[in-house]
């Protein structure tokens, strides 16, 4: 008997695994994304860059309660088969209805609320990502703006096309879990952006040390292990569909991430953790929009080239070819997620099976594979028109940004060779004396702090390379 407590379209299994899943995304970008950021940059950057992705996460929540989710997954918008209606989400009736998807003709059983937040998660970490390619240069206060506008003007464009009920989801363009909407939209527009707002400082692009390789480890494990609610919780529902989607997902990821290490002994003589670690990207990425229509054995060849086609891409032709060099994409997003994701999008072309699709309940009826070659058609057709709105949209934005609002896209060069301290008045490792103390007992030559280090005969302990000068590669290390 329905109830307000238990209507007959709730199933509290599905219901309890949907907020599982997008919890675990939700701690892809917070801690995960922040811990990355923090831990890859150099020192002076280690705060603002993990702020930026913090901020993004509560900013886009905000806009999307109150205007973006309907647009992106609402009733579609007049004649506008690409985008929904906006409006608010914010009201506890709407909050506990059935949660259906009313352009898609889509429904899940659990209430609204679930679907909304689930919704979002994918939509912060989009932007999280964005943030990647801007690191270390881009004014905070532009990027306060930029996220609000990119997301309502790009992502959810993008989002009700494939998803939401527009018109490559009704034309029968696979995207999975987001390789086009989420890491094809993100790389593209990061690096757009990178070369509208303009490159790091020479000393900050020339060297590029991580200041804590052990923090970003701590963070690509938590991406890895969020991607398992990213894959698993795009079904809608606790299906078998969910489970292959979770096996395949770290299928494709363990090799690619097997494959990238492989590459870098080969060429570059040592297994480097930072390539194990772009390795895992590419192949959460490439895996994304394919997870639950193929079989593992189509994972183990996904994961085998998104370990290899991004890692060609990043090594050999961000290095020789002029784009790369002059465009400053400081993590490399280009090259994990736009291209991992084109990569993925069309092999899920080749690749999705009859049954994997129908387990997803889908109509089409498979890839190439399944004598379905218009299928490998659909996916370039998809990626051309996520590629193409954000060559568009990213650079209006920014300009308008820049040139309407009066909102510097780059901080002053005065603040650029300072870093976190003169953006926030903080700094990420504090190893300041406690003043509350007197002597320590036992060190004579250390007195009551004054604000001053002490006299020493010995050289302080090393800080991971970081001279007192924080603009100037030490001595020791310039050999290196």
């Amino acid at each position: 008997m329905s109830s307000a407590t238990a209507p007959d379209w709730l199933n509290n299994g599905d219901n309890a695994w949907q907020l599982t899943a997008a919890t675990l995304v939700a701690l892809q970008s917070i801690p995960g994304l922040v811990a990355i950021y923090a831990g890859i940059v150099k020192q002076k950057w280690a705060i603002n860059s993990a702020f930026m992705a913090f901020y993004a996460f509560a900013a886009v929540l905000i806009c999307w309660v109150v205007w973006a989710y309907k647009m992106a997954f609402g009733k579609q918008w007049g004649a506008a088969p690409f985008v929904g209606t906006p409006g608010p989400v914010v009201t506890m009736k709407y909050e506990l209805q059935h949660a259906v998807l009313p352009a898609a003709g889509v429904s899940a059983a659990y209430p609204l609320s679930t679907m909304i937040y689930f919704q979002f998660v994918f939509a912060a970490i989009t932007m999280v990502i964005i943030a990647g390619s801007f690191l270390g240069r881009m004014n905070f206060s532009a990027w306060m703006v930029f996220v609000p506008l990119w997301l309502t003007f790009s992502y959810v464009v993008g989002a009700f096309s494939i998803w939401g009920g527009g018109f490559l989801y009704t034309r029968g363009v696979i995207d999975y879990s987001g390789g086009y909407v989420i890491h094809l939209s993100s790389g593209t527009a990061g690096f757009v952006g990178a070369a509208v707002i303009g490159p790091r400082l020479k000393a900050d692009r020339e060297d590029t040390r991580p200041n804590n390789i052990l923090l970003v480890l701590v963070g690509a494990g938590i991406l890895w292990m969020g991607w398992n609610g990213f894959n698993g919780g795009d079904p809608y529902t606790a299906s078998p569909d969910a489970g292959a989607a979770v096996l395949n997902t770290n299928i494709a990821t363990a090799m690619s991430t097997l494959v990238w290490t492989i590459l870098d002994l080969i060429f570059f003589r040592k297994p480097a953790v930072i390539g194990a670690v772009q390795g895992m990207i590419t192949g959460l990425v490439a895996i994304t929009p394919a997870a639950g229509v193929v079989a593992g054995w189509g994972a183990v060849i996904i994961g085998s080239l998104s370990g290899s086609v991004p890692w060609l891409s990043m090594n050999v032709m961000g290095k020789k070819v002029a784009l790369f060099r002059w465009v400053d994409d400081t993590l490399g997003v280009f090259h994990t997620h736009a291209v991992a994701g084109v990569l993925g999008g069309f092999l899920v072309g080749l690749f999705a099976t009859k049954e994997g699709c129908e387990a997803f309940a889908l109509k089409t009826p498979g890839g190439a594979i399944e004598g379905h070659g218009r299928q490998v058609w659909l996916q370039i057709v998809g990626a051309l028109f996520i590629i193409g709105l954000n060559l568009f949209m990213t650079p209006l934005i920014l300009y308008f940004i820049k040139y309407v609002l009066r909102i510097p896209l780059r901080m002053p060069e005065e603040v650029l060779l300072i870093g976190d301290d003169a953006i926030h008045g903080e700094e990420a490792y504090g190893f300041a004396l406690d003043t509350t103390r007197g002597p320590i007992s036992g060190d004579p030559e250390i007195g009551p702090f004054t604000g001053h280090s002490p006299p020493r005969s010995t050289p302080p302990l090393s800080t991971g390379g970081v001279s007192e000068n924080k603009h100037e590669i030490p001595a020791a290390r310039k050999a290196d």
